[in-house]
C-alpha cells in the first residue's frame, strides 16, 4: 500500500492523495507508525478503520474490534498526525455486524478523538446516511460512490445532497481499464492485432508522454 501511494504521489506530486491504512497494520502503535510513514511521505489524509483482519472480504463478514479498542487506534492516529500535519479519516466498518446504533456511536466517538473526516461504511439506506452525517458533527463525511455495493449508489448531486463533502470511485478507472484489457486480450485470441477499442498509435505514445520525455532528453543527445 505504501509503495503504492509513493507511486500515486510521484506521477502527481500537487494533488492531494488520500491513503489507505487500512486497520494501521496491528496495534496502536502500529497505526501510529503508518500515520506517521505516510505523513512524512506527503499524504494529505490517511484513513484507519476499525476491521480486524484476517477476514472475510464481504460486507456481512466484518468482524470489528470493541469500540473502546477502536477508540484506542484512532486516538494514536490523531496524536501521531500531530508529526506532519496529515488528517485522518476514521472509518467504521460496524453497521453490518453490529448495527447502526453502534456504528452511530463510534463516528461520534471518533469525532470526540479528533478525527478529522468521517466515513459509515455499507449504509443500508439514506437515513442511516443522514444520522451518519449528523454525528460527524459538521466535520466532512466520506463516501464511496463506485458500484457493487447492495444498496444504489448516490450519484454526486445526490451526495452532495446527503450531505457528503468527499467521495471515492474505487472501480471508476480500473473497471474500464480492465474492461480494456479484456478486449485486448480477445482481440489477440481471435487472431487481429489489436482491439477495436485501442488508441491510435500516436495518441497512445502522446499519452504515455513520449513527446514529453523526448523534449527532456534532447540536451543529452550526443551529437
Amino acid at each position: 500500500m505504501f509503495d503504492s501511494f509513493n507511486m500515486v504521489h510521484g506521477a502527481a506530486p500537487q494533488t492531494l492523495v488520500l491513503a489507505d491504512g487500512d486497520h494501521g497494520y496491528g496495534n496502536a502503535m502500529n497505526v501510529q507508525r503508518t500515520v506517521r510513514a505516510y505523513g512524512r511521505a506527503g499524504a494529505a489524509a490517511v484513513l484507519i478503520e476499525d476491521k480486524i483482519t484476517p477476514r472475510a472480504l464481504t460486507s456481512a463478514g466484518k468482524p470489528c474490534l470493541s469500540r473502546e479498542a477502536a477508540r484506542m487506534k484512532i486516538r494514536a492516529a490523531v496524536e501521531a498526525a500531530k508529526d506532519s500535519g496529515i488528517l485522518v479519516l476514521a472509518r467504521t466498518d460496524c453497521r453490518p455486524t453490529q448495527g447502526i446504533d453502534e456504528a452511530v456511536a463510534r463516528i461520534e466517538m471518533y469525532v470526540k478523538e479528533g478525527a478529522d473526516i468521517l466515513f459509515l461504511d455499507s449504509p443500508a439506506d439514506d437515513d442511516e446516511v443522514r444520522r451518519a452525517v449528523a454525528a460527524a458533527d459538521g466535520k466532512p463525511s466520506f463516501a464511496v460512490l463506485s458500484p457493487g455495493a447492495p444498496r444504489a449508489t448516490p450519484s454526486q448531486t445526490e451526495a452532495v445532497a446527503l450531505g457528503f463533502k468527499i467521495g471515492t470511485y474505487p472501480t471508476g478507472m480500473l473497471s474500464p481499464a480492465t474492461a480494456g484489457i479484456k478486449a485486448g486480450l480477445a482481440a489477440l485470441a481471435a487472431g487481429k492485432a489489436e482491439a477495436a477499442s485501442a488508441l491510435p498509435p500516436a495518441e497512445l505514445r502522446t499519452t504515455l508522454g513520449y513527446p514529453d520525455y523526448d523534449a527532456q532528453a534532447k540536451p543529452f543527445i550526443i551529437p
